[in-house]
């Protein structure tokens, strides 16, 4: 006699957290029911071989099962006939059909730029690669935008102007390498967990300093070995000042300057108007605690600087993410093992979007549709 079959089977799924920007290897154990196929995740576990968290996970990722399973949640696609009409329980492949013929139909009595796309960093490469593709290379519009314009325009925009390419020049590697850690404008304890841990992890075995600059006293100013607690809307003046102090005591790299960086003769000029008493008014910092900051950047042997939203929404965000960038150039601390500029997201694949283009001047590769 043949066993029958069992009602359901278990199968294991390797997946990445899609709360934050850290990007989390996730594991979820999967029940396959044999008669209608329909899979539910179970229970979620941390991946100990994914690079980003080494088998950690927050409470978020933690609790993912829990999440999934809770109640009302959509479980079939919904289409509406016509404006105003109830939605309608259907089927997925009718759906999807529905609207190729809806979009299809505008294309062709509008045409191209009728139709825009606005697409997530929650999505895979793959998905992101193939959005950019159907608006870009089959519609043939550049009308497509994504989250990252919201919340990465001003990093983004920044590392372009800086550095060439919107691509940042460091890994959470650097953070088991990293003398000295700057964090502004990211709250990391709340909302980078796990990366905050790994950081943590560097502060206690290697007594590398950790400095925080934020208006507010957060968790994670609460660890801080120097907590600049800046009033708000100064960060520009505070980092130009620190690039002051940096020229001032020497502890910049003329070789790295000179052989890889231009427009540096316009610098004593520019920073003339940042001394350190002066920056120290405009930000509501003690001078003391300015010039403690400069000395620790400017001696380190590596350092890293983390930032978000804190710096990137803001009127002036891009400039702001120069002026980080431009205190990396001016020490070379970057491009190399424990060093360089890396901006924290709040999405785990913003930055693989912005590889595929997913954005409007965008296409894959770092590559502009302007050019």
């Amino acid at each position: 006699m043949t066993a029958p079959n069992p009602p359901s089977t278990t199968d294991t799924v390797r997946t990445v957290c899609s709360y934050c920007g850290v990007g989390c290897g996730m594991l979820l154990e999967v029940t396959i029911d044999t008669g209608t196929g329909r899979r539910t995740v179970v229970k979620a576990s941390g991946d100990k071989d994914h690079p980003a968290n080494r088998g950690r996970l927050c409470t978020k990722g933690a609790t993912h099962a829990d999440l999934l399973a809770a109640p009302g949640r959509l479980t079939t696609a919904l289409v509406r006939q016509e404006p105003g009409a109830a939605p309608v329980p259907t089927g997925v492949d009718a759906a999807i059909g529905e609207t190729a013929r809806r979009l299809r139909a505008i294309l062709e009595e509008h045409g191209p730029d009728a139709l825009s796309f606005y697409v997530s960093g929650q999505m895979s490469l793959e998905a992101q690669y193939l959005a950019n593709k159907l608006a870009k290379g089959f519609v043939r519009t550049n009308q497509i935008e994504s989250n990252s314009r919201l919340c990465m325009a001003s990093a983004g925009t920044g590392y372009k102007l800086s550095l060439g390419a919107d691509g940042p020049p460091g890994s959470y590697e650097d953070f088991e390498r990293a003398d000295v850690f700057l964090v502004t404008g990211a709250n990391m304890a709340d909302c980078h967990p796990i990366l905050f841990l790994r950081m943590m992890e560097r502060v206690r075995s290697a007594g590398a300093k950790l400095i925080v600059v934020d208006p507010r006293r957060n968790a994670t100013a609460d660890k801080a070995d120097l907590f600049l607690q800046i009033r708000p809307g100064t960060d520009l003046a505070l980092l130009n000042g620190l690039l002051h102090l940096l020229v001032e005591n020497g502890h910049t790299d003329p070789g790295f300057v000179a052989e890889f960086t231009e427009g540096w003769e316009a610098m004593p000029a520019f920073l003339a108007d940042y001394p350190p008493a002066r920056v120290a008014e405009i930000t509501g910092l003690a001078e003391a605690d300015i010039r403690l900051a400069a000395r620790w950047i400017g001696e380190a042997g590596e350092w890293t600087s983390c930032w978000t939203m804190g710096l990137n929404q803001s009127t002036h965000g891009t400039w702001n993410t120069n002026a980080l960038v431009n205190l990396h150039l001016a020490t070379g601390a970057i491009c190399r093992p424990g060093s360089g500029p890396l901006s924290l997201t709040g999405q785990p694949n913003a930055m693989g979007g912005r590889e595929m283009g997913y954005m409007g001047p965008g296409l894959p590769g770092q590559r502009s549709v302007l050019v």
